[in-house]
């Protein structure tokens, strides 16, 4: 079932064209931007997004230019960690996504907001991700206190999702 959720999503965001895409991305950091934890909050974790997920571009740098701390993944063999966003100091990693190159890792207890990535969210913020859970196991720390932000296109919204015991829910889905 999973499978075949994935499969079907990764043929919906296909049908996108590059500028629906950028389009969506700027209406939901917009909308972000607006939240009362977006603005409250003083570390934001964020990702580099891969081709078939929302893109993060303009976040990153946006966010980075309001005063934010940005930090960004980097997966270190079955372990994902935090370290600061910096444009210039970026490479291709685990999976072929961008990750840092910094070595002053953020603290899971130091992140006021995370905005999460997934293959399909349902509205009450269940979540299908890539299958490695990597996210979840981050989420479930003693030390994780976040307030959770997923984001999708509104493609990858379902109503329901197949989940287990260990998947950690987002406290919001944001959608273009």
């Amino acid at each position: 079932m999973k499978k075949e959720i994935r499969r079907e999503v990764r043929r919906r965001i296909s049908e996108l064209s590059a500028e629906q895409m950028a389009m969506a991305a700027e209406s939901i950091f917009i909308q972000i931007e607006k939240l009362q934890i977006f603005n409250k909050a003083h570390s934001i974790a964020l990702f580099a997004s891969m081709h078939d997920e929302v893109p993060t571009d303009f976040a990153l740098r946006r966010w980075s230019e309001l005063g934010k701390r940005i930090v960004v993944p980097r997966v270190e063999g079955d372990v994902m960690r935090f370290y600061d966003y910096s444009p210039e100091r970026m490479r291709t990693g685990a999976f072929g996504i961008l990750e840092p190159e910094g070595d002053v890792e953020c603290r899971p207890e130091e992140i006021d907001l995370i905005i999460v990535p997934a293959r399909a969210f349902t509205t009450r913020g269940e979540r299908l991700g890539r299958g490695g859970g990597f996210y979840d196991k981050y989420m479930s720390q003693r030390e994780f206190r976040a307030a959770k932000v997923g984001i999708a296109f509104g493609c990858q919204i379902f109503d329901e999702l197949p989940c287990d015991e260990h998947d950690i829910c987002v406290d919001e889905v944001v959608t273009e």
